[in-house]
């Protein structure tokens, strides 16, 4: 269980990690709100990340760090 989790929250990080820099809104000149779109994406991006580091821990802290048993 503990090998499932520790994948688990391995692929959330990379995604977490692929999708903060928002590389297909760079050309963009879009403006929402009097801020750029690309601004947007990360303040949601960090959001997204703050709550899912809060759901980790609280659930599994130390996946992944802890020794193989």
């Amino acid at each position: 269980m503990t090998r499932t989790r520790t994948l688990a929250w391995t692929a959330v990080a990379l995604v977490l990690m692929a999708l903060a820099v928002p590389w297909f809104l760079w050309d963009s000149a879009a403006v929402a709100a009097g801020l750029p779109v690309w601004l947007w994406w990360h303040i949601g991006w960090m959001a997204l990340a703050s709550a899912v580091f809060a759901v980790f821990a609280h659930t599994d802290w130390g996946v992944g760090v802890e020794g193989v048993r």
